[in-house]
């Protein structure tokens, strides 16, 4: 098949790729290539998949309408898999229009892409962050999530909600996945596993919001893949066609416990700075992966210790060719 994967130079987006490429078929892998946070790293990502032959790479903004429309019309997508938005809690607070445009106004051409030019499945990247300060866990995808603590959450919940009605008034397949805490190599330098990793071996203090008390449920590339993977052959039936699923390791842990995990993958015992929580942040997350696993017999599983031996390695490695 050929498929449209955005955000294919992200973390989860060249991942994705690289799995579909593997299997046979046909990506065009779209990228806005922006500076959010090193262009360089998302390069060496798309260098995993430019060796392929049956692999494009398109760069192009989201918010670019008639850019969008004209590749649908153009290349006729089987399915699309659409990962690229502008990420990040704390970056929405100093720059909200980003938001606007990748994750609202980019939706949308999507979905008018898909809407124009009817696709079989359209599978996108929603976010843990839409269940907000619920107090409730784990986290169901049935819960009540009106009630957003940041801009970006706003943008998910929103991106959720559009696809509702698109599945609604013109039948399109949508199925959307509720990401929780994706880390693993080549993850993104604005993510804590990179940010303590990296302060760690600089002999730098780490900051540590909230006294250390968060709950994150840690999921690895690598079990998030499989389960972007294995759900985009479950199309949505009904006269809503219309899926939400978390993918989460359904294990959260203590932001203490993961420190020591990046400590002991580094070999270093930080310096820890102790800060009350920031703004836009929440105490926990954790996903009811029930769902999930009755729809592809799935479970994410890895454990925070041997993920996080995993990202270290990768990241001495890539510092060192980096330099």
């Amino acid at each position: 098949m050929k498929y449209l994967v955005t955000g294919a130079a992200g973390f989860i987006g060249s991942y994705t790729a690289k799995r579909l490429l593997e299997a046979g078929h046909e990506v065009v892998g779209l990228d806005s290539l922006n500076s959010y946070y090193d262009p360089g790293l998302k390069a060496y990502r798309l260098s995993w998949l430019k060796p392929y032959d049956q692999f494009r790479f398109v760069k192009m903004d989201l918010a670019d309408r008639a850019g969008i429309a004209g590749l649908f019309a153009a290349e006729k997508f089987d399915r699309v898999i659409h990962l690229a938005a502008q990420a990040g809690v704390r970056h929405s607070l100093k720059a909200p229009f980003d938001y606007v445009d990748s994750n609202l106004v980019g939706m949308m051409t999507i979905l008018e892409g898909c809407r124009h030019h009817p696709v079989d499945h359209l599978v996108y990247a929603s976010s843990s962050s839409v269940y907000g300060a619920n107090e409730k866990v784990p986290f169901s995808e049935d819960d009540w999530v009106d009630n957003p603590v940041s801009l970006y959450a706003a943008t998910k919940k929103a991106n959720e909600l559009m696809a509702h009605s698109y599945s609604s008034l013109y039948g399109i397949p949508t199925t959307g996945l509720r990401f929780f805490t994706v880390y693993g190599p080549a993850g993104r330098p604005d993510m804590a596993p990179w940010l303590f990793a990296e302060a760690i071996m600089r002999g730098e203090p780490i900051n540590v919001f909230n006294e250390g008390r968060m709950l994150r449920d840690f999921t690895f590339i690598d079990d998030i893949v499989e389960g972007v993977i294995r759900i985009q052959d479950v199309r949505p039936q009904g006269i809503t066609p219309y899926a939400l699923f978390n993918i989460g390791n359904n294990q959260p842990i203590e932001l203490a416990r993961f420190i020591r995990a990046v400590e002991s993958a580094c070999g270093i015992e930080a310096e820890k700075i102790y800060l009350p929580m920031q703004p836009g942040d929440v105490p926990r997350t954790f996903a009811d992966t029930r769902r999930l696993e009755e729809a592809v017999g799935y479970k994410p599983s890895m454990n925070i210790e041997d993920g996080m031996n995993q990202f270290v390695n990768w990241y001495k490695e890539y510092r060192s060719a980096s330099q």
